[in-house]
């Protein structure tokens, strides 16, 4: 008999709610962003992102149980994102989760958001299974994990500073080209010269496997800086942004692949938002294919923060490990691997 899993996201800036059959099958997956927003302070704004969950909640549950023809009463379970994330947003989901969880007598179970992202590409590729490399990039995490099995990790790099994501936001900030960075940076990027410029790769050479960014940012304004004040004239805006993204994928290819032979694994997986970067995914590709290694990445509109990944590693949660307490409390800086 099938399963459905209701699951809810509320990590950050998006209030998703998603039914996905048996951890694989997509029934419904409601996305109410809040990007437009937060767009003209430049980044999201804690309290304004938790009182729009409380708007956006209940309605998109209620259609994603529509869409999916769907009860309460005919659900397996409820998965809902517990951390890590903005503190206020995580509560409006996690209580509305134990509320219907309690009210519909269905098993809760808590995800970490990193793990979720992870599960987003057992949705497509029914040929993935663990153990493998994942990368999980986005605008708060870059981070390696060894995938041992369905719930089993091992962190083995992580950002020293900020975020790859994060730089891509910070750069466009500073250049005022709008947020959130990333696309618009890859947008302006294809028309560039990534040779044109060379820009630090921190940590690249290093024996382990930690990221660092702040150094790329800092050198990246710095120069741009310095052009201005010394009235020297810059290269074209293309040309830097292409540099620029070429040290951060170049830096992030570097060290996944470096695992992957390390760990001496068959799959290499990108999760997160920054895996929708095209030339992140081609330059993995490659590599990937050198030297046989198969490559996975979810679809551009699994990328970013919904709650149908949610759902699909709730199903393996509580498969392999088992309901979580009413009593579980959001945690905005929860390891991935900790448990509830």
């Amino acid at each position: 008999m099938s399963e459905l899993i209701l699951g809810i996201e509320s990590s950050c800036d998006e209030t998703s709610a998603a039914i996905v059959e048996d951890g694989k099958i997509i029934k419904s997956n409601l996305i109410a962003s809040q990007i437009k927003i937060h767009q003209k302070y430049g980044g999201v704004v804690p309290e304004i992102a938790s009182r729009k969950h409380l708007e956006y909640i209940i309605p998109v549950i209620d259609k994603a149980l529509k869409i999916a023809q769907t009860k309460g009463k005919d659900l397996s379970g409820i998965a809902v994102t517990y951390g890590p994330g903005l503190i206020g947003s995580l509560l409006v989901g996690l209580g509305v989760a134990k509320a219907l969880s309690y009210a519909w007598g269905i098993p809760l179970v808590g995800v970490n958001h990193l793990e979720a992202h992870i599960y987003a590409n057992f949705l497509e590729n029914n040929n993935l299974k663990p153990p493998f490399i994942c990368l999980v990039v986005s605008g708060g995490h870059t981070t390696l994990v060894y995938v041992q099995n369905y719930g089993s990790y091992k962190i083995i790099g992580e950002t020293r500073d900020d975020a790859a994501g994060e730089i891509f936001d910070k750069i466009a900030k500073f250049l005022n080209l709008g947020y959130p960075g990333g696309p618009v940076i890859e947008r302006l990027a294809q028309e560039g010269n990534p040779l044109a410029l060379r820009f630090p790769q921190p940590l690249s050479r290093a024996k382990g496997y930690d990221f660092s960014f702040s150094g790329l940012k800092t050198a990246v304004i710095y120069y741009l800086k310095n052009k201005i004040i010394s009235r020297e004239q810059l290269p074209p805006l293309e040309d830097i942004l292409a540099s620029f993204q070429k040290a951060v994928i170049d830096t992030l290819v570097g060290k996944t692949i470096k695992a992957v032979n390390d760990f001496k694994t068959e799959y290499v997986v990108l999760a997160g938002g920054v895996s929708a970067n095209q030339l992140l995914r081609k330059a993995i590709s490659e590599k990937a294919k050198a030297q046989k290694i198969k490559a996975f990445f979810p679809s551009i509109n699994l990328c970013t923060d919904n709650a149908a990944m949610v759902a699909a590693a709730g199903y393996y949660k509580l498969k392999n490990v088992g309901q979580s307490s009413l009593d579980l409390e959001a945690i905005s800086r929860l390891k991935l691997g900790q448990e509830n």
